[in-house]
């Protein structure tokens, strides 16, 4: 009994550091493009040794990235209304909401012992929801950065391009998705 009981109290801190549960079940419900990435890996991406991004990343130990094509996933608004819900049914606050060209970008953080421990970004528009799942935090004027950042990284970049702009589900396209490493549900 005192081994399990051992191992329980050992697991915790590690349960207490997994991506939200609302994210991992978005992954599941809907189709589309998962990205992983830790600490390690986001520096990586800092091929200009640029103090501002290491500075942006520093506290950041894992995030996760999910883009939605909502048609092809039948993802609609009461859907986005209901998974804001489930993010503050985690305990997760509201920090930010903006809208801007006809996306809507909102912020939530979840906080423990004083600190943020949890960031989550979402920006929806008409035709994909981007969800960074981020475990650790992120300066929120900053988290622009962040997205550009990926997105102007030759791998990151070409696979969420390749992603959005594939219209078809042809072996040839899953086949290219596979070599890049996109998971394809």
């Amino acid at each position: 009994m005192k081994k399990y009981l051992t191992l329980g109290l050992l697991t915790l801190p590690f349960l207490a550091l997994a991506q939200s549960n609302t994210t991992n079940e978005l992954d599941k419900k809907y189709e589309g493009l998962s990205l992983y990435f830790y600490k390690n890996t986001l520096k990586m991406f800092n091929q200009n040794d640029d103090k501002d991004f290491d500075e942006l990343v520093k506290d950041i130990e894992k995030m996760k990235f999910l883009m939605i094509d909502k048609a092809k996933s039948a993802f609609a608004a009461a859907d986005y209304k209901k998974l804001l819900s489930d993010y503050q049914g985690e305990k997760y606050e509201e920090m930010m909401t903006s809208r801007y060209k006809g996306k809507s970008l909102d912020v939530y953080i979840k906080q423990g012992d004083g600190q943020v421990k949890g960031t989550v970004i979402l920006v929806n528009d008409s035709s994909s929801l981007y969800v960074l799942d981020i475990l650790g935090r992120v300066a929120l004027d900053k988290a622009s950065a962040l997205f550009k950042t990926l997105d102007e990284s030759t791998d990151i970049g070409k696979k969420i391009k390749d992603f959005t702009s594939s219209d078809d589900k042809s072996e040839d396209k899953k086949k290219k998705r596979k070599e890049h490493g996109v998971k394809i549900d």
